[in-house]
């Protein structure tokens, strides 16, 4: 089934949030579905996994001066949002350019965001992008790949691939995942101590779960354009 981000079908929740301007798409058994605005952000800011990030972040900043701390946040936190801003300006180019199909790309997708909501759910001790680097973090791991990570930069490029004359609409889901994140990260010293360790790790695995569910769908979605399989009514 195919739609705004090339993996969502009408089965699944994101395919039906309700947002800004839904835009119809016939699908190949002539049903209509939408990507909306809302369903987008909601994705990208489970990809992003602010609440996750928190410990990862609180251990990157161990040995920074505490004064300096939320100044190297919001720094990292601009270098993800500038990056991931060029791969929504120049992501069609680059898949063009190096000839990849829109069909690859979701099944690469689904299969980048399983692994991480795998992770995610069953977190290794050395964090879900593996271990940090001692001193002051530049750009990463904080910047790249825990917030502008690969499962961020594919969503990205695979909603800007699919309907690319919506991208002031991306724009502004980007730009409010991103602020939602910020907001999470900069107050991750309060939150630790609102909701404790316990409470993160839950979130998370929460997360991980709804996460799994999407990339399953995207890859499969893949899968169906890739070899032209229409999927059975009510699909």
């Amino acid at each position: 089934m195919r739609d705004g981000l090339g993996g969502v079908s009408p089965g699944c929740s994101f395919g039906r949030v309700f947002a800004g301007r839904p835009r119809h798409v016939v699908s190949t058994s002539g049903e209509y579905t939408t990507m909306t605005i809302l369903s987008a952000i909601f994705l990208l800011f489970l990809v992003m996994d602010p609440l996750g990030n928190i410990p990862l972040f609180l251990v990157a900043l161990r040995d920074v001066n505490p004064r300096r701390r939320r100044v190297v946040v919001a720094r990292e936190l601009c270098i993800a949002l500038v990056i991931m801003l060029g791969f929504l300006a120049g992501g069609r180019e680059v898949m063009r350019l190096l000839q990849i199909s829109q069909d690859s790309l979701s099944i690469a997708g689904g299969l980048i965001l399983f692994l991480i909501a795998v992770r995610m759910i069953f977190p290794p001790e050395e964090g879900i992008f593996g271990p940090t680097l001692e001193g002051e973090p530049f750009i990463v791991p904080l910047a790249v790949p825990l917030v502008a990570g690969p499962s961020s930069l594919v969503t990205i490029m695979l909603l800007v691939s699919r309907e690319p004359d919506r991208w002031p609409g991306w724009l502004l889901a980007i730009l409010c995942a991103w602020l939602a994140s910020a907001v999470i990260l900069l107050s991750s010293g309060w939150l630790t101590r609102l909701i404790k360790a316990r409470g993160l790790i839950a979130l998370e695995r929460l997360m991980g779960l709804i996460l799994t569910a999407v990339a399953v769908e995207m890859f499969l979605n893949g899968v169906r354009e890739a070899f032209a399989v229409v999927p059975p009514a009510g699909a």
